[in-house]
């Protein structure tokens, strides 16, 4: 392959994964031809939309579901470190967008909020003190504290406190250090910037409806113009399946082999959201509990301050509910077209295997605001019914695939790149902690499908990742240094 010749990009999804990827090409290739593909009338409107998501930026901060307890007591604090570590790769790109004018105004996208873990109960107590101390002898939690005193654990987060009559022992860990995010501006930024490109176009209310491999390895996407009731074809050398929820029916329609004994289930979130500023105004922290036992990392409870567009809220949840869409904006046939002959069996072990997460999700859809508003008075004792309301989120698609190590109908938590042995497809499935390591995802891509071009890309990559092929989990003087840099790009002071 000749890597100095021009190559036709299509990106399909204008979601935060999308955008990062096209603002990351057109950088290292400003030649390149990169159409984005977009069916809704603006970009980030999905997942990335900031009301569809809790807005954290995932560092393991405060999330107990990355720090896992082994057999022997001990805590593993490994994917702590990683991904603390790719959220600040993120950060290091975000900055370099910022520091070179390509998108401005952090603060509309960004800010510092405390992170917060809060539990309840002897057993939750001591696994939190054990988390603690596993944790801050490394650098890039030092700066956490560790409390078991109420008034101080009040300081921290009065509106959790206040009301609190309950003798059950609490604890609390905090670190200063973490953020709030608005995926959804920074995704719109993102969007701008890759318009104001030369050879780079986003296109809004086309969808994406087939694809054909050509003779010549390339790609022909058939796309409809929704606004023309038009057929288009465009061919691509790449294509990048970044469509959060409908990725994997996208995925199965190019056939190749990767897209086989793969499947999806939706669940929606629901969150419970205060706008009552005087409530507001008690808490300023994102708080993370621990996740009720025998359930998935996606049900662990947390109560968030959120800043969107000016307006201050609390959002806590999440609840779970399920239905066949796909996508927010999707169709109620989407589960069902996704259910192939070489995937029947790999969703129905998933659903044998998994008759507790099952049975949950029932047990939250069938949940009335009587019922969120118990669980929320768990965190909020003194939380009147007429400050909150019930919102729905964002569709979350749990990826089930066969894996060699758990056979048919593993449930794949997290995000993954999946790619075809010729690297002409990549597609990105799963959730969080997607977006706040949507950077480091990105450098996946490059690495696994644009392997001819890494020694032409390194001295870029190390211009907007300056921690680029070095460990930020071993080089806590380098860590420092990127920590400084971004806080001072991004205003994060």
């Amino acid at each position: 392959m000749d890597n100095n010749s021009s190559k036709n990009i299509i990106l399909i999804g204008a979601g935060i994964m999308s955008t990062t990827l096209g603002s990351f090409l057109k950088n290292l290739e400003p030649g390149w031809n990169i159409k984005l593909f977009e069916r809704l009338d603006v970009s980030g409107n999905e997942s990335s939309h900031e009301t569809n998501n809790a807005g954290t930026g995932h560092a393991a901060l405060c999330e107990l579901n990355y720090t896992v307890e082994q057999k022997d007591g001990s805590i593993d604090i490994e994917k702590a470190k990683s991904i603390n570590e790719q959220f600040e790769i993120s950060k290091q790109f975000w900055s370099y967008l910022v520091r070179n004018n390509h998108i401005k105004n952090p603060e509309e996208f960004i800010r510092p909020l405390p992170h917060i873990s809060f539990v309840m109960g002897t057993g939750n107590v001591d696994f939190l003190k054990r988390r603690y101390e596993a944790l801050v002898p490394h650098p890039m939690f030092h700066d956490m504290e560790y409390t078991e005193d109420n008034n101080r654990i009040k300081e921290w987060i009065p509106l959790m406190m206040n009301g609190r009559t309950s003798n059950e022992p609490v604890a609390a860990s905090k670190i200063d250090d973490g953020t709030d995010v608005n995926f959804g501006e920074l995704t719109r930024k993102l969007a701008r910037n890759i318009e104001g490109h030369n050879n780079a176009s986003v296109y809004y209310r086309h969808e994406v409806l087939d694809f054909r491999q050509l003779e010549n390895n390339k790609w022909e996407v058939k796309i409809l113009n929704i606004e023309d009731d038009k057929i288009e074809y465009h061919t691509a050398d790449y294509i990048f399946i970044g469509a959060g929820g409908h990725a994997i029916p996208l995925l199965q329609k190019t056939k190749i082999p990767e897209s086989k004994h793969l499947g999806g289930f939706p669940i929606s979130g629901a969150f419970l959201v205060c706008n009552n500023l005087e409530v507001v105004g008690r808490h300023n922290a994102k708080v993370y509990g621990k996740e009720p036992y025998g359930t998935p990392p996606m049900t662990v409870p947390h109560l968030d301050r959120r800043y969107i567009q000016g307006q201050e809220s609390l959002l806590f949840g999440p609840f779970a509910a399920i239905g066949p869409k796909f996508l927010k904006y999707g169709s109620n046939m989407d589960l069902f077209k996704s259910i192939k002959t070489d995937n029947l069996l790999t969703l129905v072990s998933a659903g044998i295997k998994n008759l507790p997460l099952v049975k949950y999700s029932i047990q939250q859809v069938m949940m009335r605001k009587a019922d969120r508003m118990k669980e929320l008075r768990k965190f909020v004792p003194d939380a009147k019914d007429e400050d909150w309301n019930i919102h729905l989120a964002g569709k979350r698609v749990q990826v089930i695939k066969d894996t060699e190590v758990h056979g048919k109908g593993f449930i794949q938590f997290g995000t993954e790149v999946v790619s075809s042995e010729d690297n002409s497809v990549i597609a990105l499935l799963g959730e969080s902690p997607g977006a706040s390591v949507s950077v480091s995802v990105a450098l996946e891509v490059f690495k696994q499908s644009f392997p001819e071009y890494r020694d032409k890309w390194d001295t870029k990559l190390k211009e907007m990742i300056p921690s680029y092929g070095q460990s930020l989990i071993e080089n806590s003087d380098l860590l420092y240094d990127i920590r400084k840099m971004t806080a001072d790009n991004l205003e994060l002071k």
